[in-house]
């Protein structure tokens, strides 16, 4: 025993401890493994916890695949009648087709120039409740062997063709000039609505450069009817008294129809089913119903074309927004200046600078764009195929372009979706 300042120590010998030094030692490492065992099962409980939280998805009334027209229509109607969508987009913007990026300060009609037009009050009158329009008047032209013809065909065109000024003059030309026996193929089919020397200027060697195959040896149905009218109009929709394109491009327009909406940017739904579909009471879909259902009964077939864009530094190309080349010796179709969508934007029009963009027409493979239905005999009855087996689904419903294998008009899209969402049914 040592006395220090009055302080009383002790010393204890090995013998008179509790335990070794050695074995204080390994009590200690083992509680820190034991310590460190427990944290990394807690890390990983949690970590666990956090992805199964992440893939627990809220429910659903609508889930919506597809950002398009019809798709962002119907969630706007939905969300009125206080509904609660999940919007999927496969692409890493909205708007589908509509898609309108810029360029050089001006918007580009990515997937061709769309003009929204209907004779319809009620949709003119929607669509203005949500974004501005402007003023735009369709107007096109073609240029073959060297000179321009206004479309559609009218009489100003036939003016330009045969210098004649008379709507009986006109009729009579294309009277004398139509195939009068039985339709067997494309040829036969648009010289008895048009006549021969239209067929020959515009549509012959146009139809040759889209499907690579001479008009006698393509079916009738591609071109049902030919627009003409005897009188000096060049506005190529006019019988709809209404015609404008979105302030700011459609993006303005489905700003609003998806605003305060839950979206999910460059998802695609298929390979995601499973997950998605029990998490709605019903799935709107607007994808293509075939691959839907895995091709089942083989690929629908679809039109597409590619666009290669240009810069030009003048501050007017070509004087007009359209400009059709139906001669086959120009491997292009058509040529779109974008700037001339919106004739009122001054800044826009001041600029020095203007896009330019060139329409091809490609042969379609699964890896494009699915751009236009092929209506054929054979490709509708295979999509009738798919529609019986949609028919069976409670929950999932095909709408639009892809969904329903049909070709609409904007206005149509519109009547179309909000007609489902008012119509649709529990089941």
């Amino acid at each position: 025993m040592e006395e220090t300042r009055g302080l009383r120590h002790e010393k204890i010998t090995s013998d008179e401890s509790n335990g070794s030094p050695k074995l204080n030692k390994l009590n200690i490492n083992t509680i820190l493994i034991i310590l460190g065992i427990l944290i990394t099962i807690s890390i990983i409980a949690f970590l666990y916890n956090k992805k199964l939280k992440n893939d627990r998805l809220n429910h659903y009334d609508y889930i919506i695949v597809g950002s398009g027209l019809y798709g962002a229509t119907f969630n706007y109607f939905a969300k009125k009648k206080g509904k609660k969508t999940l919007v999927i987009e496969k692409r890493n913007v909205t708007g589908g087709n509509l898609y309108c990026p810029k360029i050089e300060g001006i918007y580009v009609h990515r997937y061709g120039p769309h003009v929204f037009h209907t004779d319809n009050k009620t949709i003119w009158d929607f669509v203005n409740s949500l974004v501005e329009f402007t003023p735009y008047i369709t107007q096109s032209i073609a240029k073959s062997k060297g000179k321009l013809y206004t479309l559609p065909y009218n009489m100003w065109t036939f003016n330009q063709m045969w210098e004649i000024s008379k709507p009986e003059q006109a009729n009579d030309k294309i009277e004398e000039q139509k195939y009068k026996g039985e339709i067997y193929n494309l040829e036969d089919q648009a010289i008895s609505i048009i006549g021969k020397d239209i067929y020959d200027r515009f549509i012959k060697e146009n139809i040759r450069k889209e499907w690579d195959r001479e008009c006698q040896n393509l079916p009738p149905f591609i071109i049902p009817s030919l627009p003409k009218r005897f009188i000096y109009d060049t506005n190529y929709f006019y019988k709809d008294r209404y015609q404008g394109i979105p302030v700011g491009c459609y993006n303005a327009l489905f700003d609003v129809l998806l605003k305060d909406t839950e979206i999910s940017l460059g998802t695609d739904y298929i390979p995601n089913k499973e997950r998605y579909e029990p998490a709605a009471d019903k799935i709107i879909f607007t994808g293509r119903i075939d691959e839907y259902y895995n091709y089942t009964y083989t690929p629908l077939e679809y039109r597409t074309v590619r666009w290669v864009d240009k810069i030009e530094n003048v501050d007017n190309f070509q004087g007009s927004a359209v400009i059709h080349y139906p001669d086959f010796d120009i491997n292009y179709t058509r040529v779109v200046e974008h700037k001339h969508f919106d004739p009122y934007n001054k800044q826009i029009q001041s600029k020095k600078k203007t896009i330019v963009s060139y329409e091809y027409y490609e042969e379609w493979n699964e890896d494009k764009e699915c751009l236009y239905p092929l209506n054929d005999e054979k490709n509708n009855n295979l999509y009738l195929k798919y529609k019986e087996e949609a028919d069976k689904l409670s929950n999932v419903y095909f709408g639009g372009r892809l969904g329903q294998y049909k070709y609409y008009d904007m206005d149509k899209v519109i009547f179309e979706a909000l007609n489902f969402v008012n119509n649709i049914k529990k089941k």
